[in-house]
């Protein structure tokens, strides 16, 4: 019963698409379980670099079932635009599956996110303005609209209705704006319901199954910890939560079933959007690891804050998500730097603290502390075995694991998915 799943372990951007590609190989299933639109995965492969935002990276196998859970909010129009973009390079999408349980964003979703966040001014969160996190607040609210109403037009009508009149109230009384047409979003939905039908089912019996045929399936996170409402930078953060206890809520296992937590973990740190970054370099360093890297989000191309690895966070990332390993990512981008700088805790008050603080306000305040590491100064990109790594290299990622207390299995040395240096098998 071999079920593993891939934890962004940072503020997100962490490489999870290459390493859930890299996977995909050797699983039967992939599910995505989490998150919606405004998290994106990019892939490098034979057929050439794609930029997932929806679609599991499991797709480009054609021996495996791609899932898109419960957990996972659906915009229908970027998945169709997904599906024809991925068609159109030869890709097969027809092992695409749909939870019924997932939930809709809705047009109505889209404008209140956009006039939400222009409503904070210079205190806005940052987010993707793709109605994510409105969408979520109706499935907590038990107003949301789910894949499994598309199967029954008449249904989707009795809950479009209510939906959007309690919508419009908020538009253009609250707002001031424009109320949304009726007749234009149930016709649209009813498009999107002839196209995407043979897609959504229960897609938890189909994984009950795949289990009791022992076979093996991989569970596919978005983001990362430090966004999680609970555990992360509140309320700098993401509307789902991307750590280990949901990718069982939103794939439909139980905890029991899955062998393997694998956490994602950048050489270094990034972070896309507003909110405390502790070791952000806003200096020549970061803007070099930025372009070394090419640092810029895969969904808003907005440029990523770039700064040193933090301990301080990866020790909660750890504790909270209890990784059964970790794989490294990005270590090639550290290649040309002559020093590397590690935050072993901060300092705040005058005091010095190693536990990462639920408070916002008071991370603003936090002012890392770093040990310092020499640089290997030679390209990693084409070693494949890790004892062939630079000893400085070693020496890094050797105290990178001393640091989260995981080992590492998978370290990345490039975007392709050969580029990789596999010391332990996860299937």
């Amino acid at each position: 019963m071999p079920v593993a799943a891939v934890i962004g372990a940072q503020w997100g951007d962490e490489g999870k698409g290459k390493i859930v590609d890299m996977l995909a190989e050797k699983a039967r299933y992939v599910v995505r379980f989490s998150g919606g639109d405004n998290a994106g995965h990019t892939v490098v492969n034979p057929l050439g670099e794609f930029k997932l935002r929806l679609t599991p990276s499991g797709i480009f196998y054609p021996s495996t079932i791609s899932i898109i859970g419960n957990g996972v909010v659906l915009n229908p129009a970027v998945l169709l635009s997904e599906i024809e973009e991925l068609n159109s390079r030869k890709v097969d999408t027809s092992r695409l599956y749909i939870s019924d349980r997932a939930h809709l964003i809705m047009p109505y979703h889209i404008v209140i996110d956009g006039i939400e966040e222009d409503s904070l001014g210079d205190k806005a969160i940052g987010t993707t303005r793709k109605g994510i996190g409105p969408a979520y607040v109706d499935k907590v609210a038990r107003t949301g609209i789910r894949a499994g109403d598309l199967l029954d037009k008449e249904v989707l009508r009795e809950r479009l209705t209510p939906a959007l009149e309690h919508k419009n109230k908020i538009i253009t009384k609250v707002f001031g704006k424009k109320a949304l047409s009726f007749d234009e979003i149930y016709s649209q939905y009813c498009e999107y319901a002839d196209r995407l039908s043979p897609l959504i089912c229960d897609t938890t019996v189909m994984l009950a199954a795949a289990l009791d045929r022992n076979e093996s399936i991989l569970l596919e996170g978005a983001q990362g910890v430090l966004l999680d409402p609970d555990f992360g930078t509140y309320p700098y953060g993401t509307s789902s939560s991307p750590m280990a206890g949901n990718a069982c809520l939103g794939s439909g296992l139980g905890p029991n079933q899955i062998n393997h937590f694998l956490g994602v973990f950048k050489a270094f740190q990034t972070r896309v959007g507003a909110g405390p970054m502790p070791t952000e370099l806003k200096d020549e360093i970061g803007d070099a690891i930025r372009e070394y890297g090419q640092e810029y989000g895969t969904v808003t191309r907005r440029p990523r804050r770039c700064g040193w690895f933090d301990a301080v966070a990866a020790r909660l990332s750890k504790r909270v998500n209890g990784f059964t390993s970790v794989a490294i990512t990005r270590l090639d981008v550290l290649d040309k730097l002559a020093r590397i700088k590690i935050c072993t805790g901060y300092k705040v008050n005058g005091e010095t603290i190693e536990n990462f603080p639920a408070s916002s306000a008071i991370l603003e305040k936090c002012q890392p502390v770093y040990e310092e590491l020499p640089g290997w100064e030679k390209p990693t990109g084409n070693i494949r075995i890790y004892k062939e790594l630079p000893p400085k290299a070693q020496r890094y990622v050797k105290r990178l694991e001393e640091i989260i207390g995981c080992p590492s299995s998978l370290i990345s040395v490039g975007k392709r998915r050969e580029q990789t240096i596999v010391r332990k098998s996860i299937f």
